[in-house]
């Protein structure tokens, strides 16, 4: 969701975290996502404690050191989570809108059956087409990236149920609690195949990653081919940053694309 929390003190001296949502649903969104995922008793996420259409209050959670005993049962529980499912792919928490966020980016939640063609229509080419029209990506690039949605149905790796994905797992949205206890913020929750959650952990680096997915691994393996997988899965990250971020992230996008042509 756009706009970054602050710590509030209240009267008598409850520490929260405010945040602001200017663009339409991006609260409501924020709030179905946290309390989806917090349904399904897996990964832990701030209580919300109170929104409206604008603001959003949640707990604050004393920030912690990342550990290695912590990410192994963050894996685990991050399998949990996933294993929670969604109705189909593209669904949106219970109560939230189909027009979401992912960060500052807008990002459409609708409904499919078959993975390869909903990743390609609602998580590749519309941002394939947003960073075309900002000249990020020329025409001849973003054939690539159609070679590639074309190409998916083989790609994909064997049929999977949706997953309950948080969506933008990236580090920064990886909050290592005091407790010892990882708690997941900000997400763009919505029915997904799990390793895309998996392959944005990885994208930018996450402490003790090999632990966590060695817990994922040993509480829900994944399907054979995985790590020819990641490129693919990190296309849907990459070109919201060539839409938000410009030339580099679409180069890196280009690369993800035509190792999966490769493959």
């Amino acid at each position: 969701m756009p706009g970054s929390p602050a710590e509030v003190l209240l009267d008598g001296g409850t520490a929260v975290m405010v945040k602001r949502g200017d663009a339409p649903g991006a609260v409501r969104a924020e709030v179905a996502g946290l309390r989806w995922l917090a349904a399904a008793d897996a990964v832990r996420v701030p209580a919300v404690l109170g929104h409206d259409e604008h603001w959003m209050v949640s707990e604050r959670v004393p920030a912690g050191q990342p550990g290695p005993a912590a990410a192994l049962r963050f894996g685990r529980a991050l399998a949990a989570l996933h294993a929670a499912g969604a109705p189909h792919f593209g669904a949106p928490p219970p109560g939230g809108p189909e027009e979401a966020y992912i960060g500052l980016a807008p990002m459409r939640n609708a409904p499919g059956a078959d993975w390869p063609r909903w990743y390609a229509e609602h998580r590749v080419l519309p941002y394939v087409r947003g960073a075309v029209d900002r000249g990020t990506l020329s025409p001849a690039e973003a054939a690539v990236f159609e070679r590639v949605c074309d190409r998916l149905p083989d790609l994909a790796g064997p049929a999977e149920p949706p997953a309950r994905l948080h969506g933008d797992l990236w580090n920064g949205n990886v909050l290592w609690g005091a407790d010892g206890e990882v708690r997941l913020i900000d997400p763009a929750a919505h029915g997904g195949h799990r390793e895309t959650d998996l392959a944005m952990l990885e994208l930018f680096g996450c402490p003790h990653l090999e632990r966590v997915l060695a817990g994922y691994e040993e509480a829900a393996p994944t399907a054979g081919g995985r790590r020819e997988r990641v490129g693919m899965h990190q296309l849907f990250p990459l070109l919201v940053h060539a839409v938000l971020f410009g030339r580099g992230y679409a180069e890196r996008a280009l690369a993800a694309a035509r190792d999966a042509l490769a493959r």
